[in-house]
């Protein structure tokens, strides 16, 4: 069984078997494949049209689902790797383990945001932007730096205590715990890490950034808290609504996988138990 641990827990062996596992799909071409889907649905999912990755009830089992892909790419090159999740409502400075050099390294420069250590830095040679919404090939980040802080856990915990998944109109606008740890209303939990990391990490080629995984990872986990917390309290929609994913709608791009399919994460991995 796959269990996916907290990075600041990771051995330097774990760390470098993900790395390793990144850099053979990036130069395979499979990592830039995720970044293509990944920003071909930003693009798409709006709040008065189809949406179905973003914005939208099926955000959690979309990215459950892109994230198991990934992690079954990961493993296909090294059995042992399991995704990681950084919790950033502890490891929440740009002094944190992850941003060492010997991990995802640190923040970009100031001149233009370019990552300048570690294995991902344009130095490496191994890490070219090529999937990208403007003309720099370098992988970039500005941590922090534009005042922005990262969650807390007392806002995590008065997300998590919300009771109902989600509510009309199912968009940017909706009331419930989806659209909360998604960010759009309330606190701003998942977006406001997106801004704080900066660089590709605030645009629609995200997964550019190899924090990405560990991030969403971290929304995945506590979505599973969520569910935990609430077992009585049923995905929303449960049947057909316009433009929105119901329980057992399809999820674009696959063909065989609805959100009822994406509930229970147990026959795929776990989480350890680090607080």
């Amino acid at each position: 069984m796959t269990v996916r641990k907290n990075q600041a827990l990771l051995t330097a062996d774990e760390k470098r078997r993900f790395v390793d596992a990144l850099l053979a799909l990036k130069r395979s071409g499979t990592y830039d494949a995720f970044v293509t889907t990944h920003n071909g649905f930003i693009m798409s999912d709006t709040d008065s049209g189809a949406r179905v990755g973003h914005r939208s009830p099926s955000f959690l089992p979309w990215h459950r689902r892109f994230l198991l892909e990934f992690e079954r790419e990961l493993q296909s090159v090294d059995p042992s790797v399991s995704l990681p999740y950084w919790d950033w409502t502890a490891d929440r400075t740009a002094a944190s383990s992850l941003w060492a050099a010997d991990f995802l390294g640190g923040t970009g420069r100031a001149r233009d945001g370019q990552v300048m250590d570690g294995p991902f830095s344009a130095a490496s040679g191994a890490w070219p932007i090529t999937v990208r919404v403007d003309g720099r090939g370098h992988l970039r980040r500005a941590l922090g730096a534009n005042g922005v802080q990262l969650p807390t856990r007392a806002e995590v915990d008065s997300v998590l205590a919300m009771p109902e998944y989600d509510a009309p109109p199912w968009n940017s606008a909706s009331d419930g715990f989806r659209n909360h740890l998604e960010g759009w209303r309330g606190v701003n939990l998942h977006n406001r890490v997106h801004v704080w990391v900066g660089g590709q990490m605030a645009t629609g080629v995200s997964p550019n950034d190899p924090v990405f995984w560990l991030h969403h990872a971290f929304v995945d986990r506590l979505w599973t808290e969520w569910q935990e917390r609430h077992p009585d309290s049923p995905y929303l929609p449960a049947v057909g609504t316009a433009d929105v994913v119901d329980l057992q709608g399809t999820m674009r791009p696959w063909n065989d996988v609805t959100p009822g399919d994406m509930l229970d994460h147990t026959p795929h991995y776990t989480y350890d138990t680090a607080a």
